[in-house]
């Protein structure tokens, strides 16, 4: 179903408080919890984030004083369904357990992006991005057996393939070159807009919670991979915000949020198999509608434009989750060895066509001079039991030195590198087995 929601009756700004108990409501069950239903609550906490944010930097921006009331009283109520969206999350939920969550959303949420983005080059720029979070998940997953004993399979339920990615240790790059062109913002589809700001508050959150919790273990290897990752998801957000328009006025990118944020709690609202938790998608949907709604007004009074002429007339659905393994695996198989080109053409090349002097070799041979944490996961794993922990299909397990030959830079490898050799040995062991359902 679609509609304009610039004719729905959303609920006015004026009736959006809410009670403190309306507010913090009751969390998920963690064991019982759908995984994508985690994944929803993730990303929302993200988008809300971004749009209290921006609104903040918007009011540093003008000098308008009755403008400025406005934003301030709509980003009081963002404020409020960021907390309820977030608090949504368990206790018991440990932040590894959470943290699989996140690049759950980064994986599944980057793949149906992809595969719904009519712009070619940005479509090619979230595949890029899809590789590095998906090697993510996989070395998060050691973490959860090291320290948790848990299976990454108790929070990603199977939907979501864990094997080895695009190597961490080769997403460091000169984040200059992590920059790229961004869509005219007068012949870009509402889709690209959409797509794009769902994507950078995602990453912007993921970022946002390595930074703030990573510190939480006491182990110093899963510490010091928490910063690895952390800086990675600097890079990511850098390249994916770059896409946008600079040129777009804040009133226009304020219409923007908005209008993203009524696209991605309608999507949650459709899709969400819990009922407690779709009654508050419908909720906020309907009061993003009020946001959109004044937002346009806005648009009227101070530009003298028509609010369509910038999100079209029907809403978009950004963040559909479902498994998408089999896109990824075939994204994987052929775009393990794709590199920024770090060229004036922003572009794309393989390793093989890497210059000597590319700029991302000195910032990998820096920073990893001593050791990469990624790769002393690894390393943590293989002696603790002989190999890595896997889940996805067979075929795919035994075609991790195959993946790591074509993806692992030959240069500025840091001195603990897992070698080819390594995961082959790993990969002649049968996989561990958390429990007979796995055998």
């Amino acid at each position: 179903m679609s509609f304009n929601a610039l004719k729905e009756k959303g609920i006015s700004i004026e009736k959006q408080l809410r009670t403190w108990h309306d507010i913090v409501k009751r969390p998920f069950n963690r064991v019982e919890v759908d995984c994508y239903t985690r994944t929803r609550q993730i990303l929302m906490n993200g988008i809300e984030v971004e749009a209290w944010n921006f609104k903040h930097h918007f009011a540093r921006t003008s000098d308008d004083i009755e403008l400025n009331k406005i934003i301030a009283n709509v980003r009081r109520i963002e404020d409020m369904q960021q907390t309820t969206v977030n608090w949504l999350t368990p206790s018991c939920q440990s932040v590894l357990d959470t943290t699989l969550g996140y690049e759950q959303v980064a994986v599944d949420l980057t793949a149906w992006l992809a595969q719904n983005e009519p712009d070619e080059y940005v479509k090619e720029t979230f595949d890029f991005g899809l590789l590095e979070d998906f090697d993510h998940l996989y070395r998060y997953s050691q973490w959860a057996y090291m320290i948790e004993g848990n299976n990454p399979d108790d929070i990603l339920h199977g939907q979501t393939d864990v094997v080895i990615g695009r190597p961490t240790q080769n997403h460091h790059n000169d984040n200059a070159i992590r920059l790229r062109k961004h869509y005219d913002k007068n012949t870009a589809s509402p889709q690209t807009k959409v797509n794009i700001l769902t994507l950078v508050s995602g990453e912007q959150q993921t970022h946002n919670f390595y930074a703030e919790h990573g510190f939480m273990y006491g182990n110093d290897d899963l510490r010091r991979t928490y910063a690895e990752i952390c800086d990675v998801e600097e890079e990511h957000v850098s390249m994916y915000e770059s896409l946008i328009d600079p040129t777009e006025t804040m009133l226009e990118k304020l219409l923007l949020h908005e209008f993203t944020e009524v696209c991605t709690y309608y999507n949650c609202y459709k899709d969400e198999v819990d009922t407690r938790i779709k009654q508050v998608w419908e909720e906020f949907t309907a009061m993003e509608i009020g946001h959109l709604q004044t937002a346009a007004e806005l648009i009227k009074k101070y530009e003298k434009r028509d609010p369509e002429e910038i999100i079209g007339t029907d809403i978009v659905m950004p963040c559909h989750f479902e498994s998408q393994k089999e896109y990824v695996t075939n994204i994987l198989e052929n775009e393990i060895d794709k590199r920024l080109d770090g060229t004036s053409d922003m572009n794309y090349t393989i390793i093989d066509k890497l210059p000597e002097n590319w700029q991302s070799y000195e910032v990998q041979e820096s920073v990893g001079n001593d050791g990469s944490p990624t790769e002393q996961t690894v390393q943590n794993i293989k002696a603790a039991i002989n190999r890595d922990i896997v889940c996805a299909d067979k075929k795919l397990i035994k075609k991790q030195p195959e993946l790591l030959e074509k993806g692992l830079e030959p240069e500025a490898q840091a001195p603990n590198t897992v070698s080819i050799d390594d995961y082959k040995d790993m990969t002649n062991i049968d996989i561990f087995v958390f429990d007979e359902k796995q055998k």
